[in-house]
C-alpha cells in the first residue's frame, strides 16, 4: 500500500473494507437475537480494541500528542458506538433487505456532512457516481425486481437503523476533522477505548445480564470475526481512507456491499441470484470507475 498515492491508498483500503464488512451480514443475522445490541457492542470494542492496541504497542507505541484534547475519541467512539447499536436494534424487527436499502443512503449523507464539517465539495461528477451506485444497490439488494422495491414499506426497525446510519455518515469526515496527526492505528486505539468507555456505563445493564459462558457457538464465531475482521480491521481502514479521501468518495464504497454479500453467500453454499441482478453490480463498478477519476476541482 505504500507504493501507492494517497488517494489510491485510499480507494484500496474501502475497497477491502466493503469485502470484508460484506462477510459480517451473514453471519450477524444468525446471532443478532441470542445477544443484546449492548453486550455483543461492547464485546466487539473490547476484543477488537485489545487486538488494536497490542499492534500499537509493537508499531508505533502511544504518542504524546494522542493524548491531547481526550473529548476527540468521546465523540468518535459515541458515533460508531450508537451505529452499532442501532444497527443490531432495528436489525430485530427491520428486514435485512430493508435494513440494506436504508444503508445505501449513506454515502449521501456522508457528503452532506462532508460540506458541513470540511467545506469538502460534492463535484457534479461525485453527484452523478453516488446516484449510479445507488441505483445498482438498490437493484442488488431487491433482486432486480421492481415490484419489490415498490413494495417497500419503512416501519420502526427501519428508522431505528436510518438513525445509526446519520451517526455512520457524520463518523467519516468527523475523523478527519478531529484528528492532529496521529497515526491510523492509534486515532483509531483512542477510539474504541472511548466506545467501550460509552458503551460500558450506558449498557451496563445488558452486558452483566448476558449469559457469556452459555452463549451458542455461533455467537462466539459471529463475534471474533466482526471484533477481528469487520472492526479491528475496518476500522484502520476507514481512517487510513478518510485521511486520504473526500468523505464522499469514502462511503461510496458502501454500494459494493450488496455485491458482496451475493458472492458470500454462493461461497457459503447458498446459489446464486438471476442473471439479471448482475446489471446492478455493473452500475456500481462504473460508479467507483467514476470516482477512480481524478477532478482538478475536487476538494480533498
Amino acid at each position: 500500500m505504500r507504493r501507492l498515492g494517497a488517494p489510491g491508498r485510499g480507494h484500496l483500503a474501502m475497497l477491502v473494507f466493503s469485502i470484508l464488512v460484506a462477510g459480517s451480514f451473514s453471519l450477524g443475522a444468525l446471532a443478532a437475537n441470542q445477544i443484546s445490541p449492548a453486550a455483543l457492542t461492547a464485546a466487539r470494542f473490547a476484543l477488537a480494541g485489545a487486538l488494536i492496541g497490542a499492534v500499537m504497542a509493537m508499531r508505533t507505541g502511544l504518542p504524546r500528542t494522542a493524548l491531547r484534547a481526550p473529548w476527540r475519541y468521546l465523540v468518535l467512539g459515541g458515533l460508531f458506538s450508537a451505529y452499532f447499536v442501532l444497527m443490531f436494534e432495528g436489525l430485530k424487527t427491520a428486514p435485512p433487505v430493508a435494513a440494506a436499502a436504508v444503508f445505501t443512503l449513506t454515502p449521501v449523507m456522508s457528503a452532506g456532512f462532508g460540506w458541513l464539517l470540511l467545506r469538502q465539495v460534492m463535484t457534479p461528477r461525485i453527484a452523478l457516481a453516488l446516484l449510479i451506485g445507488a441505483l445498482g444497490a438498490l437493484w442488488v439488494i431487491f433482486r432486480a425486481d421492481p415490484g419489490a422495491l415498490m413494495a417497500f414499506h419503512v416501519g420502526r426497525g427501519e428508522v431505528i437503523y436510518f438513525w445509526g446510519c446519520v451517526a455512520h455518515a457524520c463518523y467519516t469526515p468527523m475523523v478527519r476533522k478531529l484528528n492532529r496527526g496521529e497515526p491510523p492505528i492509534v486515532f483509531t486505539f483512542g477510539m474504541m477505548v472511548a466506545g467501550l468507555a460509552i458503551l460500558s456505563l450506558w449498557g451496563w445493564g445488558d452486558i452483566r445480564a448476558t449469559p457469556w459462558t452459555s452463549l451458542p457457538a455461533i455467537v462466539w464465531v459471529t463475534l471474533l470475526y466482526v471484533s477481528i475482521a469487520a472492526s479491528a480491521v475496518t476500522f484502520v481502514l476507514l481512517q487510513v481512507a478518510t485521511l486520504n479521501l473526500p468523505s464522499s468518495k469514502v462511503m461510496a464504497y458502501t454500494y459494493l456491499t450488496p455485491s458482496w454479500v451475493i458472492l458470500w453467500q454462493i461461497a457459503l453454499g447458498k446459489g446464486a441470484p438471476p442473471p439479471k441482478v448482475a446489471l446492478g453490480v455493473v452500475l456500481t463498478a462504473v460508479a467507483l470507475l467514476i470516482l477512480l477519476k481524478p477532478d482538478a476541482h475536487e476538494r480533498a
